[in-house]
C-alpha cells in the first residue's frame, strides 16, 4: 500500500510539473519574453538541484525551509545577479515575470528549473543585442558617437532604475559606449587603438556569451538559492569544486589574493599578508579585476562578464612571472589602473609571526615596547596528528617570541592583527589562553547546541599591558581572540571596527558537486556574536578601509548581528575607567600629528572620490575633473612630506607604491597609546597575574 502510495505521488507531480511547464512556456512566449530556442536544464541538473535543496533545509544554521517569502527572495537575487547594472531587463519584463515570484519554492523541491532557464534565455538574448548594438555603433564612434555632451551616466547600480522599454535601454547601452571611449581617451588611447580595443573587447564577450551552456545557468542559479540562505553558502559544481580543493591546500602560485565575483566584475576581497599583492601594494580589497595580461608587456585581456574560475585561471602562474591587472581601484570609480605584480608562492615562513621592539622616549620616561605581528592563525596539522610536540604554530611561535621579548625586558606588548584574516580556531583558542590564567574563550552555537572553547592551563606567559591592534580585515580568529581580551579585560583593543566574520561553514559532498554552507556561529564569552558588527575598538581610529564595500555587513544577506547567554568566566577588573583619558590623549595627539592630519585628509578625499554615483558624458569635465583630483591628492602628500622635513614630489608618478606610510602612521600612534596605557594602568595599580 506505501509503495502504491509513493507510486501514485510520483506520476501525479510528472503530470502536473509537465502541465504547468507547458503553461509556462506559452505565456512567455505569448508575452514576446523569450525566443522558441534557449538553453534548456539537463535531466542530472534537476536531480542535483532537488539533493542541493534537500542538504540546505536539512544541515543550513538558520534551519530555514524553502517558502514564498524565499522563493521572492531567490527571484531577487537572480534577477540581480543576471543584471546587476539594470540594463537589460526592462519594467516590462519584470512585471510580466513577477506572476512567477512566488512559484520558484515549488520548482526547486521537485528539481524543476525551467522558470530559471526561461529567465536566462531571455537575459542571454537581450545582452547578445547589446553587444551587437555596441559593436555596431563601434565601428562609426568617431562620426556618430558624440564625446562633448551635457548628460551624465548614473555608475552607481543600486541607483539606476530599471528602463520602461527596449528604446531606453538602448540609450544607456549608447550611453555605456560613450563612457568607455571616454576612459580610453583618458588612458591616453589614439582613436585608432580605441576602434581596435572596443572590437576586441565587445567581440570577445560576445563569443563568451555564446560559450554559455546549461551547466553555467545552474550554477549561476543554484547559487542565487544558496545566497537566499547567506552570502558565505555556495555551490561549486564538479569544475569548480577541483579550483576550490585547490585553493584549500594552499598549493598554487600567484599574487596572494582572494577574489569573488561581484555580478559581472571579479573583486579582491582580501590580501593574503606578506603575499606579492600584499607586498606589491598596488592591490587593495575593493578594488575590481577588469582586465588580465601575461608578462611585463602581454595584452590586457578584457574579464568583465567572465566567470570567476577562468579569471583565477589567468591571473595563476609560475613563480617569477609577471602579470598584469586593469582594474577599477576602490577609492576612485571613475577611473582605471594597470598594475603588474610578480607572481610567487606565498611561503610559510613568510606568514610567521615576528616581533620587533621599539624604544619610547615620553614625558621624560623610557619605554620599551614589543611588537609581534601575527599575519594569520596558522598550524601544521599533519605534524600535530603524528604528535610531533614541535609542530609549527601561531601559538608555538608567539610563546617562543613571547619568552625572547620577557628577556628584553618590555614594558608594554602591541599584538599586530590588522589584515589577519583568521586561520585555525584551534590556534585562536590556544593563543587566548597566553594571556589568561583559564576559562572559556569562544562559544560556537549550531542548530542544536552551544558548545565552547576552554584554554584549560592555568599558565600565563605574559601578564603585563596588552593592546590589541586591528582594521576592518582582521576577521574571524582575530576576532574571536581580540573579542576574548576585550570581554576579560585583558587589555584594550585598538584601530577600527572588524570584519565581523562570525559564522563556520562546512563541506559537503552533493553528488558530483560540494556545497559549502554555513553550520555554525561564533560568539564571545559575554554571549555577544562576532558576526556582522565584528569587534568595536576602544580606541578608534581612522578608517582605511570603506565600511560600506568591505566586511560582512557589505554582503546581501549577511546573517544579523545578535546574542545568547554569557557564559561563566572570571575577568580581571574593567579597564574602562582608562579610556576617556586615552582617547582624550590619543585625540589631542593626532589633532597636530602630521601622519594623522595627512591620514585623515586621505581617508576624505577617497570617500569623496568613491562615493560619486555619476559621471560626466564630457570629455572635457572629466579631464578637468581628472586634474582636479590629481591636484588635490598631490597637494595632501606634499603637505605630509613637507611636515616630515621631506622634498615634495613633482608628480604623483614619484611616489613609491612600495611605501605602506598608513601603517607605519597607525602603529606609531599605537606606541603612543602603550606609552599612556602603561603609565596610567601603574598609577591605577592594575596587574593581570
Amino acid at each position: 500500500m506505501r509503495l502504491n502510495h509513493i507510486h501514485l505521488d510520483s506520476v501525479f507531480g510528472i503530470r502536473f510539473r509537465f502541465v504547468s511547464c507547458l503553461f509556462l512556456s506559452l505565456i512567455l512566449l505569448w508575452t514576446g519574453l523569450v525566443k522558441a530556442e534557449g538553453l534548456l536544464p539537463q535531466k542530472t541538473q534537476e536531480n542535483q538541484c532537488i539533493r542541493i535543496v534537500n542538504a540546505l533545509e536539512k544541515n543550513h544554521y538558520l534551519n530555514k525551509r524553502l517558502d514564498n517569502q524565499m522563493s521572492s527572495q531567490i527571484f531577487d537575487l537572480y534577477i540581480k545577479r543576471l543584471d546587476p547594472s539594470r540594463s537589460l531587463l526592462t519594467r516590462s519584463d519584470l512585471n510580466r515575470l513577477n506572476r512567477f515570484r512566488y512559484s520558484l519554492d515549488n520548482d526547486l523541491v521537485q528539481g524543476n528549473l525551467d522558470l530559471a532557464f526561461e529567465i536566462f534565455n531571455l537575459y542571454q538574448s537581450r545582452a547578445v543585442k547589446r553587444l551587437e548594438t555596441i559593436l555596431g555603433l563601434a565601428k562609426t564612434w568617431e562620426k556618430s558617437i558624440p564625446v562633448d555632451s551635457n548628460r551624465e551616466i548614473i555608475i552607481d547600480n543600486e541607483n539606476r532604475p530599471f528602463q520602461e522599454n527596449l528604446e531606453d535601454l538602448k540609450r544607456i547601452w549608447k550611453d555605456d559606449l560613450i563612457n568607455h571611449i571616454i576612459t580610453l581617451k583618458l588612458d591616453g588611447k589614439e582613436n585608432k587603438e580605441i576602434s581596435e580595443t572596443l572590437e576586441k573587447i565587445y567581440s570577445s564577450r560576445l563569443t563568451r556569451l555564446s560559450q554559455t551552456n546549461s551547466n553555467d545557468v545552474f550554477q549561476l542559479f543554484m547559487n542565487s538559492v544558496t545566497a537566499s540562505f547567506d552570502p558565505h553558502t555556495q555551490y561549486f559544481p564538479p569544475r569548480a569544486s577541483e579550483d576550490f580543493d585547490i585553493h584549500m591546500s594552499l598549493s598554487l602560485e600567484g599574487i596572494g589574493a582572494v577574489l569573488q565575483n561581484e555580478y559581472e566584475y571579479t573583486k579582491v576581497v582580501r590580501l593574503i599578508p606578506k603575499g606579492p599583492a600584499d607586498e606589491s601594494n598596488l592591490l587593495m580589497p575593493g578594488d575590481k579585476i577588469i582586465g588580465v595580461g601575461q608578462g611585463k608587456d602581454g595584452e590586457i585581456k578584457d574579464t568583465i562578464g567572465q566567470r570567476i574560475d577562468k579569471v583565477v585561471q589567468q591571473i595563476r602562474g609560475p613563480k617569477n612571472t609577471y602579470v598584469r591587472l586593469k582594474i577599477i581601484p576602490a577609492k576612485k570609480a571613475d577611473s582605471t589602473a594597470t598594475i603588474s605584480i610578480k607572481r610567487d608562492r606565498v611561503k610559510l615562513e613568510d606568514q610567521s609571526a615576528k616581533k620587533e621592539v621599539v624604544s619610547l622616549e615620553k614625558d621624560n620616561k623610557t619605554y620599551k615596547i614589543g611588537i609581534i605581528e601575527i599575519p594569520n592563525f596558522y598550524i601544521d596539522f599533519a605534524a600535530y596528528h603524528r604528535g610531533d610536540k614541535n609542530y609549527k604554530s601561531t601559538t608555538f611561535d608567539v610563546k617562543k617570541l613571547l619568552f625572547e621579548l620577557k628577556e628584553e625586558k618590555i614594558n608594554g606588548l602591541i599584538i599586530d592583527l590588522r589584515d589577519n584574516g583568521g586561520g585555525s580556531l584551534k590556534e585562536a583558542n590556544d593563543l587566548t589562553g597566553l594571556f589568561l590564567k583559564t576559562g572559556p574563550t569562544v562559544q560556537i552555537k549550531t542548530k542544536h547546541r552551544i558548545t565552547r572553547l576552554y584554554d584549560e592551563d592555568r599558565s600565563i606567559e605574559y601578564t603585563g599591558p596588552l593592546i590589541v591592534l586591528i582594521n576592518r580585515m582582521s576577521a574571524s580568529a582575530s576576532e574571536i581572540f581580540a573579542g576574548a581580551i576585550k570581554d576579560y579585560h585583558r587589555g584594550i583593543i585598538v584601530g577600527t571596527r572588524s570584519f565581523g566574520k562570525g559564522t563556520v561553514q562546512e563541506l559537503k559532498t552533493i553528488g558530483d558537486g560540494k556545497l559549502k554552507l554555513t553550520s555554525a556561529k561564533f560568539y564571545r564569552v559575554s554571549g555577544e556574536s562576532t558576526q556582522n558588527k565584528g569587534i568595536e575598538p576602544d580606541i578608534h581610529y581612522p578608517r582605511i578601509y570603506k565600511i560600506e564595500n568591505i566586511g560582512e555587513s557589505s554582503l546581501d544577506g549577511a546573517l544579523p548581528w545578535d546574542t545568547i547567554l554569557r557564559t561563566r568566566y572570571k575577568a580581571y577588573p574593567s579597564l574602562k575607567p582608562l579610556f576617556t583619558t586615552l582617547e582624550e590623549r590619543y585625540q589631542d595627539r593626532s589633532s597636530h600629528a602630521p601622519g594623522m592630519i595627512y591620514l585623515k585628509k586621505r581617508i576624505e578625499m577617497t570617500t569623496r572620490l568613491s562615493s560619486q554615483n555619476r559621471l560626466s558624458l564630457n570629455i572635457k569635465q572629466r579631464e578637468e575633473k581628472r586634474a582636479r583630483d590629481e591636484a588635490g591628492e598631490l597637494e595632501i602628500e606634499n603637505e605630509y612630506l613637507t611636515a616630515m622635513g621631506e622634498k615634495p614630489l613633482d608628480s604623483l608618478d614619484d611616489i613609491d607604491p612600495k611605501i605602506k606610510e598608513y601603517k607605519d602612521i597607525i602603529m606609531n600612534q599605537t606606541h603612543l597609546v602603550m606609552a599612556d596605557f602603561i603609565s596610567l594602568a601603574q598609577d591605577k595599580g592594575y596587574s593581570w597575574q
